[in-house]
């Protein structure tokens, strides 16, 4: 038993040092690859697809001021307000999950998670996989400001078929840069995020259409987002 005290004290020792590390690494360095974007890959040529993984990292004073407003808009209204969990959106989720079990599941993820999810951990729904999200999410939060958390998210969602970031998109689907995306493109771009390999902001549908025209309208209530070292609290 004493053994076994010491293993696991180690590799508790291990993981949470290791872990810390890479956060406070990426609180600094750009995330060029996510796993998600390995396992698009391999999902590409299990299905005997093209190889496509487009992504251009770019600093979030390079990206249009309105894509930040747009994905709080559609995603996270509270991001500048919460510590990475939105207690209430859970709850509301969770209780018209409960009423209305025949519709399709309202999730409760914050930008936040979300940005956990994609840097550090693989898609599921396991608990496990939960439980590691809580953990990095607690974790970015910690180290990382509320503008670096942005910066990050807005480089490695997925926003379309092999397409990463910001910067691809604004590429692939608009032939322009993310600095000079349009208020119009912004709220597109952030209508896909449910499900960019389904929706598609260069061709969008009536639906997406819709969708975008509400975003934009939310948009008005959204705060400007703060640059780096502005106080996110008076926003």
């Amino acid at each position: 038993m004493k053994y076994i005290r010491r293993f696991l004290r180690f590799t508790l020792a291990a993981f949470f040092g290791s872990t810390i590390l890479v956060v406070v690494a990426f609180r600094f360095l750009p995330v060029y690859f996510t796993p998600l974007m390995f396992i698009r890959c391999y999902q590409q040529v299990q299905e005997g697809k093209d190889l496509k993984m487009s992504h251009h990292w770019v600093p979030l004073e390079k990206i249009s001021s309105n894509l930040p407003m747009a994905v709080m808009a559609s995603e996270d209204a509270n991001f500048l307000k919460h510590h990475g969990f939105d207690y209430k959106a859970i709850e509301s989720a969770a209780k018209r999950n409960r009423e209305h079990p025949e519709k399709r599941k309202l999730g409760a993820s914050t930008i936040s998670q979300q940005t956990a999810k994609n840097v550090f951990l693989w898609p599921g729904r396991s608990w496990v996989r939960k439980g590691f999200e809580v953990y990095f999410t607690a974790m970015i939060e910690l180290f990382w400001s509320k503008q670096r958390i942005m910066e990050v998210y807005l480089n490695s969602i997925e926003m379309g078929d092999g397409i990463y970031g910001a910067e691809a998109v604004a590429e692939e689907h608009f032939d322009t840069d993310a600095l000079n995306l349009s208020r119009a493109q912004c709220a597109l771009i952030a209508a896909t995020l449910p499900n960019p390999r389904k929706f598609s902001s260069k061709h969008p549908s009536a639906y997406m259409l819709k969708r975008q025209v509400r975003i934009l309208r939310e948009m008005n209530y959204v705060p400007k987002f703060p640059k780096e070292h502005e106080d996110v609290r008076k926003k």
